[in-house]
């Protein structure tokens, strides 16, 4: 395995800090914890990932066994290799920034297909949608406040200053495409590039012509 661990195995090795226990055990804390609204809850995940910390040597099973029917179920501990990969992993996720893929950063990047007014309007409903996420998370957070530590909740504030920062930042494209200080001109843009792609001497001419053009209709 590589020097830096995948989320997966964090979540893993974190709860196999607090004692050995089976994956159905695991997976069972980690929606009990609402880590669920980080990771991915598919049971074939965390056992793909159980699989490759049993390869790397950074945990072992220690017992297994049947309850009636159910399939037989093993459980794991971490190992002393385990408990130095985790930390390392964890350090370096929390010390390097990593750029992280954003469907909504690749949309941005695209809006120049919209017309600023539907731009305008879908980017006014996804405010709406963050104002709506940033109060219920807050309402849940405040309500486990009475429950569990503040390092405990410390991913839900996290999301929440970062819903906050993004809806601050959307409401402000808002008000800047509705005023005009913010549009654009797709037909202009293609133009632009067909032009760009033409050998220089092409573009200059295109440049003088839409000169003289301009002259004549200032004349005009």
């Amino acid at each position: 395995m590589s020097n830096h661990l995948g989320l997966w195995e964090i979540a893993i090795l974190a709860l196999l800090r607090e004692g050995p226990m089976h994956p159905y055990q695991m997976q069972s804390l980690l929606r009990e914890r609402h880590k669920d609204e980080i990771l991915v809850l598919k049971r074939g995940s965390l056992y793909h990932a159980v699989n490759r910390l049993l390869r790397n040597h950074l945990i072992e099973p220690v017992s297994s066994a049947r309850d009636g029917r159910r399939p037989e179920r093993t459980t794991y501990r971490m190992l002393q290799a385990g408990q130095l990969q985790f930390l390392h992993s964890l350090r370096e996720m929390v010390s390097v920034p990593q750029r992280e893929s954003s469907a909504f950063l690749a949309s941005m990047s695209f809006l120049v297909y919209l017309t600023t007014d539907d731009a305008a309007a879908k980017l006014t409903e996804r405010a709406g949608i963050l104002d709506t996420e940033i109060h219920a998370t807050e309402a849940a957070r405040k309500s486990a406040t009475n429950r569990v530590h503040r390092i405990n909740l410390i991913e839900s504030e996290y999301l929440v200053a970062m819903c906050k920062a993004e809806l601050k930042w959307v409401r402000t494209i808002i008000r800047e495409l509705r005023s005009g200080q913010l549009t654009w001109n797709l037909q202009e843009i293609f133009e632009a590039i067909r032009a760009n792609r033409k050998p220089a001497a092409v573009r200059a001419q295109v440049v003088q012509t839409k000169a003289h053009r301009k002259k004549r209709e200032a004349k005009s």
